[in-house]
């Protein structure tokens, strides 16, 4: 045997990733039946507990099987939210679930190509992929980590049913797709609620992911070792397995030993990792009396579990201790035994529901759904004798997350729960421990911060923000990222009622990136609100003859020539483009339905593009217009009114100025 590797064999506490699949190992079976069932049917669900390996055995254990296999087209691993830095207010108008989809799925393709898609529309695009016979192949989809579709973001709630309906209409269009979503165990009910369009019109399976059995965790822990010029002795995976499924809980009178018969993956890194790192050079065969003496999977849980409710604490501004005694508390019974809290809107047993999250995502409590209501309890009995320890007795190393990155992070997090305030006070400390070497990370930040404060409805903050972020990436010549940011920094410009200045702000953005076809876009949607819509139609026809097919500027032209009041040629660039949960776009059909008379079919068009708008100026200042054009003033008037986020600007308010 040669000398032994340096680089571990475990992956610890992150997921495993496609490049790791060689040292993936316990979940073979599982993954191959995620694999016929995710083939076999129009919709598979998986799903399991926080932390059980969804992530893990998708990318490592099932797209092994399947991605190199010619009779199936397989796709990336999808994902439903975008990187912090990416400036939102550049889709403000878009489905951010599709946006982030279809970027994943297509990573090197640019978003001027995907925006305005719908996932049909994305799919139709890419064509079948065909095997040496000629004949279409299955095309496998995944999207990961799907409970991000009920994260409670204000923003992303009207997108949700929309984007669900995509999905639905691209398997009911192509019966050769296959859907698989991957989503956390207390979400699935809400999945079920809202998925009934996905169920239908073909076959379903549902795929529960569970902890390792102990064949599956021997395997988990032996296998890694191959080519690292260490092995296990006879016997010593074996006492590493009892170890993990053996654990004390201190309970009135005694301490009281239990074991299971099933091993929690994340439980198997952390030790297999911890004994891993004790093993001095030279040893290269592990016994069992080596495991005994060194693989202490309580201490690891415990330093872990220190760790975990440091960085909790810290990004929260509570204690370490007062975050200990509230986990006591709630859910350590009298008996020593694990206990629940129910879940409310904000709160739960008087703690906010943002500190529960980040204690679900990491692993320290999980939620059931039961009766229709959110429980949490501890993720493992085994961490009972953690909590009920005095205060200060961790033998662990206290850590606290120091980098910006850290700090980003954890906003992002608190920004996709719905938690604004939390995510603009960690964003602010980001940029406070920022160090002059981390340019990009704090460009990222500020872009970041503009996004809240787009979010907010503060334009002049938002402008701010993205300015700022623009000039830190113009040192970083990342001429891409000017670009966009200078746009959607002409965008919040146009909000605060400076049109003629947002237009100049666009045309430098274009003249920076003049290849980017999306800035374009922005400028000529900017000329129209801003009350040059000839101008606009001029920017959008040359990017069209260049790129005769781009969805947003299709729909752009379209929008205009409704306003315009050209409603044949509005329509054919509409019905071209048409994406049912684009409110903009619908309203622009109504509006254009309106004009040719076709009253029934507007009046369907604008419910459809308000129920969906929720008082975007754009939405709503087409819509008043089709309602005043199809004599329902009273209607318009009160439509009108609805207008916040962004306001109407004052062209549209010149133009519905006879409805006041």
């Amino acid at each position: 045997m040669t000398g032994v590797s340096e680089a571990g064999p475990y992956v610890g506490l992150r997921s495993y990733t496609r490049e790791d699949h060689e040292r993936f190992f316990g979940r073979d079976e599982k993954a191959y039946e995620i694999s016929v069932m995710w083939r076999a049917h129009r919709l598979t669900t998986l799903y399991g507990p926080s932390g059980v390996g969804k992530t893990s055995v998708l990318q490592a254990g099932v797209l092994p099987k399947l991605i190199n296999q010619q009779q199936f087209d397989v796709l990336p691993i999808g994902r439903l939210s975008h990187g912090s830095a990416f400036p939102m207010a550049a889709l403000s108008e878009r489905n951010p679930f599709t946006v982030a989809l279809l970027s994943s799925w297509a990573p090197g393709e640019s978003l001027t190509r995907l925006s305005g898609l719908t996932v049909q529309q994305f799919l139709r695009r890419r064509g079948p992929r065909r095997d040496r016979y000629g004949d279409p192949v299955p095309i496998l989809l995944a999207i990961d980590q799907a409970e991000e579709l009920f994260f409670d973001f204000p923003h992303r709630q009207g997108f949700r049913d929309p984007f669900i309906a995509q999905l639905a209409r691209a398997l009911d269009e192509n019966e050769d797709l296959r859907l698989l979503l991957s989503i956390r165990e207390d979400y699935f009910a809400r999945l079920q609620a809202h998925g009934e369009l996905l169920r239908r019109g073909g076959p379903v399976a549902e795929v529960a992911l569970e902890p390792l059995t102990g064949e599956q965790a021997l395997l988990a822990i032996r296998e890694p070792l191959a080519g690292t010029g260490r092995q296990y002795a006879p016997g010593a995976a074996e006492t590493l397995v009892r170890k993990l499924c053996t654990y004390q809980v201190q309970g009135p009178e005694a301490l009281s030993s239990f074991a299971v018969d099933t091993v929690e993956p994340a439980q198997l890194q952390l030790a297999c990792s911890s004994l891993w790192a004790t093993c001095p050079p030279g040893l290269t065969v592990i016994t069992p009396g080596y495991v005994e003496a060194h693989a202490d999977v309580d201490r690891s849980l415990g330093d872990s579990l220190a760790e975990t409710l440091a960085d909790i604490a810290h990004l929260h501004e509570i204690s370490v201790d007062a975050l200990s005694a509230w986990l006591r508390e709630t859910f350590v019974t009298s008996l020593g035994t694990r206990g629940t809290a129910y879940e409310g809107a904000t709160e739960t047993a008087g703690m906010p529901n943002s500190v529960v999250k980040a204690l679900i995502d990491r692993h320290v409590l999980k939620a059931e759904v039961r009766a229709g209501r959110r429980w949490c309890e501890l993720q493992h009995d085994r961490l009972l004798q953690h909590l009920m320890r005095p205060q200060g007795s961790s033998r662990g190393p206290v850590r606290t997350p120091a980098s910006a990155a850290d700090y980003l992070r954890a906003a992002e997090q608190m920004l996709a729960g719905g938690d604004l305030t939390l995510a603009e006070t960690l964003a602010v400390r980001a940029t406070q421990v920022c160090g002059d070497d981390e340019q990009r990370t704090r460009a990222e930040i500020e872009s970041f911060l503009g996004n809240l404060a787009f979010e907010r409805g503060d334009w002049a903050t938002a402008e701010s923000c993205y300015k700022q972020a623009s000039q830190m990436y113009e040192r970083l010549r990342d001429t891409a990222a000017v670009g966009q940011l200078l746009a959607v920094a002409g965008r919040v410009m146009l909000y605060q009622g400076r049109g003629d200045e947002a237009v100049e702000e666009l045309r430098a953005a274009v003249a920076r990136v003049p290849r980017d076809l999306t800035v374009q876009v922005t400028l000529a949607v900017t000329m129209w609100q801003q009350g040059s819509l000839q101008a606009g139609l001029s920017v959008l026809d040359s990017v069209l003859s260049v790129d005769g097919d781009t969805p947003i500027a299709l729909q752009a032209r379209g929008e205009i020539l409704a306003d315009l009041g050209r409603p044949e040629e509005a329509l054919r660039d509409l019905n071209r483009v048409r994406a049912p949960e684009q409110p903009a776009t619908i309203a622009a059909r109504a509006l254009a339905l309106a004009a040719l008379d076709r009253i029934e079919e507007a009046a369907a068009e604008v419910e459809e593009a308000l129920s969906g708008g929720r008082g975007h100026g754009l939405v709503v200042y087409l819509c008043a217009r089709a309602l005043s054009r199809m004599g329902d003033r009273e209607r318009a008037v009160q439509v009108a009114g609805q207008a916040n986020n962004p306001p109407l600007t004052a062209y549209q308010r010149h133009m519905l100025g006879d409805l006041s």
